[in-house]
């Protein structure tokens, strides 16, 4: 299965805080927060939601292709990802930006509190994914992840007119896209990704209700933290796979992207759609017990033995 991730690649600044955000809101004064929060630890790693996802397909052995905007202090990094498994000839290096910041700090209850710079990434709407298809293609599916507006639009509006499955995963950008746009990236797509709290806002934003995004979409995937995940389809009774559970957990960054890598695996190897999320489950919580989202190492049939043997 010929697998293409299109979205933003990023350095990650990660932060924890020792104690709880939510003890320093004020109920009545939200309208004027101003807030600062010493932190105890800052690591700095490789991050962005498609480098994330392609990261962890070429981990488990798949060659993604990937497909975003980077600076010119990509060169390592870049390097990294293709040790990794990750094709990144479609990389778009640009010649005056830096690679994109995500900066983040994280609470003793995993509350995040996070800033993404975009950087080179405002250049990723210049990529034509057609070009990149016919040169690496053809592509079984592209999963558009967050990424420039534009970009995404016209990522979507390429796989719809050269017939390539896609998957929307608008996640961070669901807060800078309009309802037309953002139907028109959900609109058609074979998977569409989200969290417990962007499936709320997806539905607000839409004006869809659930059934509403179900009449579009072929299988919506909401991944629901320790509550596991929820595969829904239209007219089918809602799928629910557990998460794998840890008792060591260290820095939640970058779990959605490991789903996402697992999940999308799992469908690669012709699994049954409950037994790839299962797949994706397990990556995810190998990365919830890691700092950092692509310092893991993992070999799919360790994966698989873990889907069924782990307490």
């Amino acid at each position: 299965m010929r697998i293409a991730v299109t979205g933003s690649i990023a350095t990650d600044h990660l932060m924890t805080f020792p104690g709880r955000f939510t003890e320093q809101l004020v109920a009545d004064r939200l309208d004027t927060v101003s807030l600062s929060f010493l932190a105890d630890g800052l690591d700095i790693r490789h991050g962005g939601v498609a480098a994330n996802i392609a990261h962890g397909l070429g981990k488990l052995g798949l060659r993604p292709v990937l497909i975003g905007a980077a600076g010119r202090d990509f060169a390592a990094y870049g390097e990294r990802l293709a040790a990794a498994g990750v094709d990144i000839s479609a990389v778009r290096i640009s010649a005056t930006l830096h690679t994109a910041r995500f900066v983040c700090t994280t609470d003793q209850d995993q509350n995040q509190i996070a800033t993404f710079y975009a950087g080179a990434m405002t250049e990723a709407a210049d990529i034509d994914l057609a070009a990149v298809a016919g040169r690496h293609g053809p592509f079984d599916l592209v999963l558009i992840g967050a990424d420039d507006p534009a970009a995404m639009l016209r990522h979507t509006e390429t796989c719809r007119d050269l017939g390539i499955p896609f998957a929307a995963d608008p996640s961070q950008q669901l807060a800078r896209l309009d309802r037309a746009r953002l139907r028109r990236l959900v609109s058609g797509a074979r998977f569409l990704f989200t969290n417990a709290y962007e499936n709320a806002l997806l539905r607000r934003h839409t004006g869809w209700d659930t059934t509403g995004v179900l009449e579009r979409v072929g299988t919506w995937i909401t991944t629901r933290g320790a509550d596991g995940v929820s595969l829904e389809r239209r007219d089918r009774p809602t799928l629910r796979v557990p998460a794998v559970p840890t008792t060591r957990t260290v820095d939640p960054t970058g779990v959605g992207d490991a789903f996402r890598a697992g999940f999308l695996t799992g469908l690669a190897h012709r699994r049954a759609p409950a037994d790839a999320a299962r797949l994706g489950c397990a990556l995810a919580t190998r990365v919830l017990e890691t700092t950092g989202s692509q310092e893991y190492d993992v070999h799919l049939d360790s994966l698989v033995t873990e889907t069924t043997v782990r307490p």
